[in-house]
């Protein structure tokens, strides 16, 4: 069966039935047993929820621009799709919509000219830390909106993601608890949000700081790779050098051709060396910096959800209580000036529009903190990735170094020839001497 059977197979059994007709009811949030706002979910169960792989398919040139493809391989849902860039923006639009009191995580910018191979990986990078994360969040999980962009391979994904939101309303308007939301919280729900925050901005400050560094040090194993591998060459070339020597050198003539030999023999084993610290660099840039990666694109969601929470529901929320006050004073105002019956009603049914708007608006700051609630929870259930990320740091430096230990052993009996003394004897030097080398 060829690739694109596989795929148009896999997507009709897992595409969410789009245009068929569907009851409000099938929207509705199911409320789990117990109190509904403590997550019982652990690390391991979140990670195993999927596990998506992104990669970059060779590029399609248009009539004036190189578009990015990417393959989007899902292992839970077994299946196979090509999304662009394009397809990841509505995708994140649709889940903001839905789910604005939630940690979305960010894209990566879109850069549209001078997109150079490096800047194309490191989106491809970001793009897979994204969709991963929402694969593993609980609520996003068991949506049809990423059921469909995980499986759907029809060429119109973006409209189909635009149909499963439309009229649908956000989660708000679909969770069976929206309106008890402040019965489940905590009296001191806005004190615990204000030290959960300040508790995570140093989190990521101080998360920042360590990816920053495991950066520099993959960079460096990378650039001793580099430099090591340049060493063996040169040595190489050192012992290939065909200039012949200088008569009054001649007495020499047999130590310098055996050191010669010798010489240029050593680049198979710097090649080797240089080949071990690529190898201890690239798995430190997958195992510790995306995972440092991963986990701060999470915080910075967290922080985003936050900044929402804030400028959103509670500002409108103020902005709603400030309007009331005035009409209650326009209220009164006309009651005291006597005027028309009828502009009193119009002013009376103003005001009982603005009390229901405040209704829904206090019941929607208190459903934001109760998402808010569980969201600080899904943050402190990733905190022991840390231990998986410093354990991959310390097995990486652990195996590197016995790797290249090994090499570097085999290479010392291999100088034993370089250091000969006026007896012709080997005389390898075991330790540098005490005190300056120079020194009389």
């Amino acid at each position: 069966m060829s690739y694109c059977t596989k795929e148009r197979a896999c997507s009709d059994l897992a595409k969410p039935p789009v245009n068929e007709p569907r009851e409000p009811e099938q929207f509705l949030m199911q409320a789990p047993q117990g109190n509904p706002l403590l997550l019982s979910h652990t690390l391991q169960e979140l990670l195993s929820k999927d596990s998506v792989q992104v990669e970059l398919i060779p590029e399609k040139k248009g009539l004036f621009l190189k578009h990015v493809e990417y393959e989007v391989s899902s292992k839970r849902f077994k299946c196979s799709v090509y999304r662009r860039y394009n397809d990841f923006v509505v995708f994140h639009e649709m889940l903001l919509q839905k789910f604005p009191y939630r940690m979305v995580p960010a894209l990566p910018p879109k850069r549209m000219l001078g997109a150079d191979r490096e800047f194309i990986e490191s989106r491809r990078r970001a793009l897979k830390r994204f969709i991963n994360l929402v694969a593993r969040h609980p609520p996003f999980s068991e949506d049809v909106l990423l059921k469909l962009f995980l499986s759907f391979s029809g060429s119109d994904v973006q409209n189909k993601l635009r149909e499963l939101v439309q009229g649908v309303g956000d989660e708000f308007m679909t969770c069976r608890l929206a309106t008890q939301a402040k019965d489940f919280l905590p009296a001191d729900i806005q004190a615990q949000f204000a030290a959960s925050r300040e508790l995570i901005r140093n989190i990521y400050n101080s998360f920042y700081k360590l990816r920053d560094r495991a950066e520099r040090i993959a960079s460096r194993a990378i650039d001793n790779a580099s430099d090591l591998l340049i060493f063996g060459k040169e040595l190489s070339a050192l012992g290939s050098d065909t200039t012949p020597l200088p008569s009054w050198a001649a007495l020499n003539n047999s130590t310098w051709g055996t050191l010669k030999q010798a010489l240029k023999g050593l680049s198979v084993e710097f090649a080797l060396l240089a080949d071990k610290a690529v190898q201890q660099g690239k798995q430190e840039e997958n195992d510790v910096v995306e995972k440092l990666n991963l986990f701060l694109d999470l915080l910075q969601s967290y922080k985003d959800l936050c900044e929402r929470h804030e400028k959103g529901v509670l500002h409108k929320h103020q902005r709603a209580l400030h309007k009331y006050s005035m009409m209650k004073k326009q209220m009164m105002s006309a009651t005291v000036q006597n005027k028309e019956p009828e502009s009193v009603e119009q002013l009376e049914s103003r005001i009982v529009e603005q009390e229901n708007a405040i209704l829904t608006m206090e019941l929607r700051n208190y459903f934001s903190l109760y998402c808010l609630h569980q969201e600080t929870q899904l943050i402190h259930i990733y905190l022991p990735l840390t231990s998986h990320i410093l354990g991959a740091f310390v097995n990486s430096q652990i195996q590197g170094h016995k790797e290249m230990s090994k090499v570097w052993n085999e290479l010392k009996p291999k100088l034993s020839c370089l250091f000969v003394g006026s007896s012709n004897m080997p005389t390898p030097p075991l330790s540098p001497p005490e005190g300056n080398f120079f020194s009389s």
